[in-house]
């Protein structure tokens, strides 16, 4: 959740906007997810990956889902 945090923060307002938008989410319920840590949706974990051209890491977000991704990189 910290890099979601860093990319968030480097992002002007406007530009948090589009990026939740592009995830299909809003600003308040992904600083909500900040400040609460649930289990984020797997499909909203891979749009905010894709969205942030990998910066935001799916396998961080729900390495329940993605093991194989937290595995590779430390191969």
């Amino acid at each position: 959740m910290e890099r979601l945090r860093r990319y968030l923060n480097s992002l002007s307002r406007a530009d948090q906007d589009d990026y939740a938008r592009r995830c299909h989410t809003t600003v308040g319920y992904l600083r909500k997810a900040l400040s609460t840590k649930p289990s984020l949706d797997g499909a909203l974990a891979r749009a905010l990956d894709e969205e942030s051209s990998g910066f935001v890491r799916r396998e961080e977000l729900r390495p329940d889902i993605w093991p194989e991704l937290i595995e590779a990189e430390h191969a």
